[in-house]
């Protein structure tokens, strides 16, 4: 039985990429960003928020599978907090993307042998940032007249400032970030979760209709009753535009195997090359699906999961303490997963960008991500180097299959 296991630890960057000073915000840009090494060095210094909880990150599996060891080569800075002389489980590399955004799907693409070679568009910095003439399409379309926000936020800010208008009069609110795209929040029962999906799938029909490359629709459904009690909700749904070119999970089907998408990651790749979707919130619920797949031990399968709260819930909101709280939650977990990897299987652990909670802006950095790797063919301790591309991640897993390779990157193993 052979199988890859391949994880998204979302946003986990370990150090600033080497033209991270073409990425940034107004006033700055992402050079010296760090997301892991910043949430580490927030820990030692103790907590802004006067917690009981502070003192050094406690990570013990994923530095014996060489996270710390991975930082400091990329970074020059040894995370603080960790053993610098682990007893290793694992081996170890970082990668730059050659990619031109920072964005999830340029991240996770690249990771799957399909990179991000041309330009998106982005919306611009500014008040009424959506052109008029894709706003009067969708009203056409969808015969939704109006809309809240049309700029650039943070998705907690504009629901708490807009969401009692929104349900007050069923106008629905437009807002996007640096990221290539469009975002629509609604409530999920006054306005309705199937309505706000549709509203969705219909301004990507506009957009792909248009001259514009936004890479992303994304459904933000909330619910509460005020200002005070709004949440978002785990019904968040992507539209993506399709991969540029084959990714290993099509060539994985096409060969007979199998793949199983747990999270967002049938959203991510446009539902293109899975045999199966799960959906699930929170992290806790990501693992145990994860783990449920690999206990029906299928042959010859790829089980990927993304554990999206590191970038949505902790990364954009800039914050460092419930961004390493999460780390060490998984951390916890991750000895259920390691025991049930068996002789054939590859564990790969991963990142598709940054999202340093330190830096300025509430928008993803341009790092460097890790590689760990685990399986019983794996050297524990052996450093695989400063790779060129993201996609030596995915070659290495049709490399694992004996898949013929793909047209980029070069396999770790």
């Amino acid at each position: 039985m052979k199988r890859t296991i391949l994880i998204i630890m979302d946003s986990l960057g370990i150090g600033a990429a080497a033209d991270a000073d073409q990425f940034g915000g107004e006033g700055y840009n992402d050079v010296g960003s760090n997301t892991f090494g910043h949430i580490a060095q927030s820990f030692a210094r103790g907590h802004a928020d006067g917690s009981e909880r502070s003192g050094l990150i406690r990570l013990p599996h994923l530095n014996q599978l060489g996270l710390g060891h991975a930082c400091f080569k990329s970074s020059g800075y040894f995370p603080e907090g960790l053993d610098e002389q682990p007893d290793f489980i694992g081996a170890y590399a970082y990668a730059e993307e050659i990619s031109s955004g920072k964005d999830t799907p340029s991240g996770h693409w690249e990771i799957a042998c399909a990179p991000v070679l041309f330009d998106w568009s982005y919306f611009p910095k500014q008040p009424d940032c959506f052109p008029d003439e894709v706003l009067k399409a969708i009203e056409t379309k969808t015969g939704i007249m109006g809309s809240l926000g049309n700029c650039h936020a943070s998705g907690t800010e504009i629901i708490a400032r807009l969401g009692e208008e929104h349900k007050r009069t069923s106008v629905p609110i437009y807002y996007t970030s640096g990221d290539s795209v469009f975002q629509i929040a609604c409530h999920e029962e006054s306005f309705g979760l199937d309505r706000l999906l549709q509203l969705c799938v219909d301004v990507r029909k506009v957009l792909d209709e248009s001259d514009l490359k936004i890479g992303r629709v994304i459904a933000r459904p909330f619910v509460g009753s005020n200002t005070v009690d709004f949440q978002r909700t785990g019904n968040r749904h992507d539209y993506v535009v399709e991969p540029p070119s084959e990714t290993i999970f099509q060539r994985m089907v096409k060969a007979g195997g199998t793949v199983v998408g747990i999270g967002k990651i049938g959203d991510i790749y446009a539902h293109t090359g899975m045999s199966e979707e799960i959906r699930a919130s929170g992290h806790d619920e990501l693992m145990a699906r994860t783990l449920e797949v690999l206990a029906r031990k299928e042959d010859r399968s790829i089980i990927m999961t993304n554990f999206v709260d590191f970038d949505a819930v902790w990364g954009h909101r800039r914050d460092a303490v419930g961004y390493g709280r999460a780390v060490e939650r998984f951390d916890e977990m991750l000895p259920l997963l390691l025991e049930q990897i068996e002789e054939d299987d590859l564990l790969i652990i991963t990142a598709d960008h940054g999202n340093d909670p330190t830096w300025p802006g509430t928008d993803h950095t341009r790092e460097h991500v890790p590689i760990l790797m685990f399986g019983k063919s794996i050297e524990a301790g052996k450093y695989l180097g400063a790779r060129g591309t993201f996609a030596d991640i995915g070659q290495t897993i049709v490399s694992h299959f004996d898949l013929a390779p793909m047209d980029v990157g070069t396999s770790l193993l």
